[in-house]
């Protein structure tokens, strides 16, 4: 049974009503929920940041825009990451959009417990942050908001300085279905 009720919320922009679902009584199996996830290419990032001159960080595929005016971001991470509360105190990130040539990159931060930053070369961003090196783009971020959602932490940035990386033979680093991933060289459709 979906049990469907109206929350109002009120943002600068309009006034509008969402429906909040409650799935009561179906159970979702979290092995199948992430394998329906999956199915969706999302692209790698590594958040990073600096804390009385210690590199932070941790690779993240949750990363979306959410405001041209001021400029937004966010990013998902899980509520028991270790990284996220120094970066939480740095109160500044930056998110490293990866190249399909990090794979390593992506690998080594996803790890816990080990040296992340281990023959990574990284310069620091305007903000103080660590930018690794070879990354297609980076923005570099204030907190600018955070909100529970379930068991995770949804990080809203505010976009305080960026670069892009032009060569042109650079491509991101995808995920899609539990594979890393490149754009094929076939053009736009």
């Amino acid at each position: 049974m979906v049990v469907a009720r109206l929350a109002t919320t009120k943002s600068s922009c309009t006034q509008y009503s969402t429906p909040t679902m409650s799935l009561s009584s179906t159970a979702i199996e979290p092995r199948r929920f992430r394998e329906a996830l999956g199915h969706y290419a999302s692209g790698i990032t590594v958040i990073t940041s600096q804390i009385e001159g210690e590199p932070i960080g941790f690779t993240c595929q949750s990363f979306h825009s959410v405001s041209m005016n001021p400029p937004l971001v966010s990013f998902n991470v899980m509520c028991s990451s270790a990284s996220y509360p120094k970066i939480r105190q740095a109160g500044r990130f930056v998110v490293n959009i990866l190249s399909d040539e990090q794979v390593r990159i992506s690998n080594q931060f996803a790890q816990r417990g080990t040296d992340k930053w281990h023959d990574v070369d990284w310069q620091e961003s305007p903000l103080g942050n660590p930018i690794i090196a070879g990354s297609l783009h980076w923005l570099d971020c204030e907190i600018y908001a955070e909100h529970a959602a379930g068991d995770h932490l949804i990080v809203i940035g505010e976009v305080k300085a960026l670069d892009l990386q032009i060569a042109a033979s650079t491509q991101p680093l995808l995920y899609f279905k539990g594979q890393y991933r490149n754009i094929a060289a076939h053009g736009a459709i």
